[in-house]
């Protein structure tokens, strides 16, 4: 067991996760959707209670996130520390952790680390990840002595697939109209300006890092609980992410044994929970919608242009 010296972290000591007393995002926190969670299923309001409870019973949980917001992180930290104060856990996969670092992750076992910052220097954390949003949740996870794992493909894959090689896919996991989807989404998050000649390798290496965020999520699956994901809202979809990947490779697993939690900001004048929801194949791309205060109002393809 890991021994985190003065870092031990109260993560038995809550019972449900609640919202933060202050936000720390600093846009739109009256909005009437702050703090309130929406299962796009039933399509209501549940409290923290009741997902905790949802929660708890999934053989596979994703917790989604928009990276830059202090506040998904802190509330990614809240059920977390629930799940552990329950018992309810067969281990955490991390999208910030990739397969470079396998070695480092698994050589943490039975070692001391002074501080957070030995540990980040350890693990040879990639500051393109803010450390400060998730060393609490690996000390959380470490303190509770949970299994982790690497759940990202590392650069040198990524090099390989915009060269046109890589690790094979799995078949028959999408179909050609939801390709068409991927390829509109990439288009749309590279504000146009991204020639359509590298859609394919693009969309290649996002369900290349799906596919490995699955097969991380499988070698955790266990009788204790779900096996937990961090990674960002796109991956955690149910239609067009990760999930789709693990029921390829779980014959008999069902869609409704994985449960999908995105923490998600509020947008001005937008108070229907539904509008936050895309749907593509009849299928919501979320389980669960946490509604939270949003960082900064900035348009990404103004600076881009």
């Amino acid at each position: 067991m890991l021994l985190l010296v003065a870092l031990l972290t109260n993560a038995c000591s809550a019972q449900t996760p609640e919202n933060p007393a202050v936000w720390e995002s600093p846009l739109r926190q009256d909005h009437g959707l702050v703090g309130r969670i929406w299962d796009s299923r039933p399509q209501r309001f549940v409290t923290p209670g009741e997902l905790l409870d949802s929660l708890r019973e999934a053989r596979f949980l994703l917790l989604g996130e928009k990276h830059d917001n202090a506040d998904h992180h802190r509330l990614q930290l809240a059920v977390l520390e629930s799940l552990i104060s329950t018992g309810a856990l067969s281990g955490v996969a991390f999208e910030m952790i990739d397969a470079s670092r396998a070695g480092k992750l698994k050589g943490i076992a039975g070692r001391e680390f002074a501080d957070a910052g030995a540990l980040k220097s350890w693990l040879e954390w990639d500051d393109d990840w803010n450390w400060e949003f998730y060393s609490p949740l690996l000390l959380a996870a470490l303190a509770a002595d949970l299994p982790l794992a690497v759940a990202n493909i590392d650069e040198g894959a990524i090099m390989e697939i915009y060269q046109g090689d890589g690790p094979a896919l799995l078949e028959n996991v999408y179909d050609a109209e939801a390709m068409g989807k991927f390829h509109a989404d990439i288009d749309e998050s590279h504000c146009g300006l991204l020639p359509e000649s590298q859609f394919p390798a693009m969309v290649r290496v996002q369900q290349s890092r799906d596919l490995a965020m699955a097969r991380a999520m499988v070698a955790l699956a266990g009788d204790a609980g779900p096996a937990l994901l961090i990674a960002g809202n796109y991956h955690a979809r149910q239609d067009l992410g990760v999930p789709n990947y693990l029921l390829a490779l779980e014959p008999g697993l069902r869609r409704e044994q994985i449960i999908s939690l995105s923490f998600v900001e509020v947008q001005p004048d937008e108070t229907v929970p539904v509008t936050y929801l895309e749907r593509f194949g009849g299928i919501a791309e979320h389980d669960y919608l946490w509604f939270t205060p949003a960082v900064e109002e900035q348009d990404y393809c103004a600076q881009l242009r």
